[in-house]
């Protein structure tokens, strides 16, 4: 069962340093010194916060689930008593396939919950070095049910409806989002939260990456109405803290009942011979 009433959750947003862990360990440490300030329940980190948003090096900077991307998390988790959605790293599993992973600590440092991205991206190749995951994943921590998605995962709504069947409370997508696409990153984050009547944590890195890249910013938690309820505005590094209201959730679920109105079944017909023959 859920747990009901107010959820503080902090999210990070960084410019990661390609293929530097140390440095980016060193700068999550830093920023989560800097700007949060009291207890919170989760912490939830980037997409491949630990060594940047570059496919090509995705191989050469894998590790096991058991490397130290795993043992720095679960540390951040044990010294802040913290559940830590923990962004995404590059796995090496023993069958020799590579995944863009996402792990989830609870307080304690434990490993609760993986989710491997299922969609991948291919306008920048991210297809050549790594395996596509095959099946969403809910965690449960802190008595929270969270849907995992991972950056190009949010332009499939089906992903999230999924999560909305299974009873989600907080929907997340951890990322490294171009600059270029503002107007999506705006319309889509607000659009899963609303249409699935659910709390959305939306994380993403910020600032260049090479050449001519850059991460776009503008991290957000957004409520199930579609309202922004904390967001970094820009591509400052940083992190910001919002409270969600599991008991306003439940209670307005119930008040409008719309995940009642959904059909099962959403069958097209092609032609008024086919509609006449439905009736």
């Amino acid at each position: 069962m859920a747990k009901h009433g107010e959820i503080k959750i902090a999210v990070l947003q960084m410019n990661a340093a390609l293929g530097d862990k140390k440095a980016n360990f060193e700068k999550v440490e830093y920023l989560l010194e800097r700007d949060i300030h009291g207890q919170v329940d989760f912490i939830i980190l980037p997409e491949v916060f630990a060594i940047g948003w570059c496919p090509r090096i995705f191989t050469e900077n894998a590790e096991d689930i058991a490397g130290e991307t795993a043992g720095f998390l679960s540390s951040i988790a044990q010294k802040l008593n913290a559940n830590i959605i923990g962004g995404s790293f590059i796995e090496k599993r023993q069958d020799g396939q590579y995944y863009n992973t996402c792990p989830v600590f609870n307080r304690k440092g434990e490993l609760v919950a993986q989710y491997d991205k299922i969609h991948l991206y291919g306008c920048d190749n991210e297809e050549k070095y790594i395996t596509a995951g095959e099946r969403p994943v809910i965690a449960e921590a802190g008595g929270v049910k969270i849907g995992l998605t991972i950056c190009y995962d949010i332009r499939f709504p089906e992903i999230y409806r999924a999560y909305m069947k299974s009873g989600a409370d907080l929907l997340v997508n951890i990322a490294a989002w171009g600059v270029s696409k503002p107007v999506q990153w705006e319309v889509m984050t607000r659009s899963r939260a609303v249409e699935n009547l659910a709390y959305m944590a939306a994380v993403t890195q910020s600032g260049p990456i090479e050449a001519d890249k850059q991460n776009l910013g503008h991290s957000r938690v957004i409520d199930y109405k579609g309202g922004v309820i904390s967001e970094i505005k820009n591509q400052r590094e940083g992190a910001v803290c919002a409270v969600i209201n599991l008991d306003e959730l439940y209670e307005f679920r119930n008040k409008y009942g719309i995940m009642n109105d959904i059909k099962e079944r959403y069958e097209v017909v092609e032609s008024l011979e086919q509609v006449m023959t439905k009736q």
